[in-house]
């Protein structure tokens, strides 16, 4: 099987060659050499002596496991599952200083990936200093949620169908736009457009592979793909530069107003408790920042896509979460992998979290390359989607055939899907 390329946040990688292992009295296991075709299935006597841990170059495919490979197979072996290969398109983006996608994993990339870390947490747990939400990240996805429910119900009224997709990334990236930048975009602006059809174009790309990364003399070939996707990164750069040297312009020590700030102020004081070797320059600001805005918008975009997706498709579903959201708040997060059950993550009794079952749940990555964004993106993630259902009933048109395999990018997302429909649940309580 020809190998399609690699995706960082597909599947966890093997130990980076230069990762010491933690037992090396056997042979490892074998691995195919990209990209000549693997046609030798893997010995199932390999499993016995290296674990239940799917490896396989080809189409892509679901692949189910056995539970302890994601859970015990990873836990306390976070440095040999934190390597990544020094592959020639991860220098293209952030000039190779990515967080995300790059080899590095010393300590000055640790030192950077905490202060990256502590921002994003900071401006989203700070309280809100212009309304009654308990924090900056509930009163930004309040008034996303908010307009998301008045565009559902006026473009259902003009369209009586529609694809929600379209409207859920840009109110996504305007939350995220919000807490690194400070700034609230109207969802015509053609600056903001431009970022999330940036951050589409790049899911697209680098979700497809690129076979230069193993055949190093395509390089010096005329690459229609690897120009595209040199160009959008060039593009975003460009616009994130651009938003910097404002906040520069307009920097006050006495007043941070998001993450820039933030990012500006350790770069000016140099000073940062533990994190005080980190000298951050102009230039890495933009890179973490790149990073920052990346790891809250396209994979929640896409998780809360898929709820909306499956709450419409199953409407028994839809109908207990809508029982529970006006009774009392249950965090109402599985042996049938395929199936949908929400229920799964739930106690015996319906009333308690099951914490074993939902660390199984790895939509944001596992161990020391997690997604920088998990924590805020799993709160934003719950506050869209407990207000929108709330509000609306959510549906797909009668009759009409609708194809949710996913699709190979940098997050799996469904086809575009135009059958959407929705109602409101309490149309006297409207403010509309």
């Amino acid at each position: 099987m020809p190998a399609p390329g690699w995706n960082p946040r597909a599947a966890p990688t093997p130990p980076h060659p230069r990762t010491p292992r933690h037992d090396l009295s056997g042979p490892p296991p074998p691995f195919p050499d990209p990209p000549m075709p693997n046609s030798q299935p893997l010995p199932k006597g390999c499993a016995r002596s290296g674990g239940p841990a799917p490896h396989a170059w080809g189409e892509p495919r679901r692949m189910g496991g056995t539970g302890d490979w994601g859970d015990g197979g990873v836990r306390g072996q976070g440095e040999d599952f934190m390597g990544r290969p020094d592959l020639p398109s991860f220098h293209y983006i952030s000039n190779g200083q990515s967080l995300a996608f790059s080899s590095e994993s010393g300590e000055v990339w640790k030192a950077r990936r905490r202060l990256a870390q502590s921002a994003l947490k900071s401006f989203s747990i700070a309280p809100s200093p212009t309304s009654s939400c308990s924090c900056l990240l509930e009163e930004h996805v309040s008034k996303e949620a908010e307009y998301l429910v008045t565009k559902f119900l006026q473009v259902m009224e003009e369209h009586k169908s529609f694809d929600l997709n379209q409207y859920v990334v840009v109110s996504v990236a305007n939350v995220i736009c919000a807490i690194c930048f400070g700034k609230r975009y109207e969802h015509e602006d053609q600056e903001l457009l431009r970022v999330v059809n940036l951050g589409q174009e790049f899911g697209e790309v680098a979700g497809s592979g690129h076979p230069t990364d193993f055949i190093p003399v395509l390089r010096y070939l005329p690459n229609r793909t690897l120009e595209a996707f040199k160009d959008i990164n060039r593009r975003f750069n460009a616009f994130v530069q651009k938003i910097v040297q404002e906040h520069y312009s307009s920097f006050d020590k006495g007043h941070i107003r998001d993450i820039t700030d933030s990012l500006i102020q350790h770069c000016q004081e140099n000073s940062a408790g533990e994190d005080a070797h980190v000298k951050l320059s102009d230039e890495k600001i933009i890179h973490i920042v790149n990073d920052l805005f990346g790891a809250g918008f396209d994979t929640v975009a896409t998780a809360l896509s898929w709820s909306l997706m499956y709450v419409a498709l199953y409407p028994d579903a839809q109908k207990k979460i809508h029982e529970e959201l006006g009774d009392f708040v249950i965090l109402a997060l599985w042996k049938e992998p395929s199936a949908f059950r929400p229920e799964r993550f739930l106690s015996a009794s319906g009333t308690e979290l099951n914490r074993a079952e939902g660390e199984k749940v790895l939509a944001f990555g596992l161990g020391r390359r997690r997604c920088l964004g998990e924590t805020i993106g799993r709160w934003e993630i719950f506050l869209f989607l407990t207000t929108l259902l709330q509000q609306l009933h959510f549906s797909l048109r009668p009759g009409e055939p609708v194809d949710i395999t996913p699709q190979y990018g940098l997050t799996m997302k469904y086809k575009k899907c135009e059958a959407f429909q929705i109602r409101q649940r309490f149309p006297e309580k409207s403010s509309l």
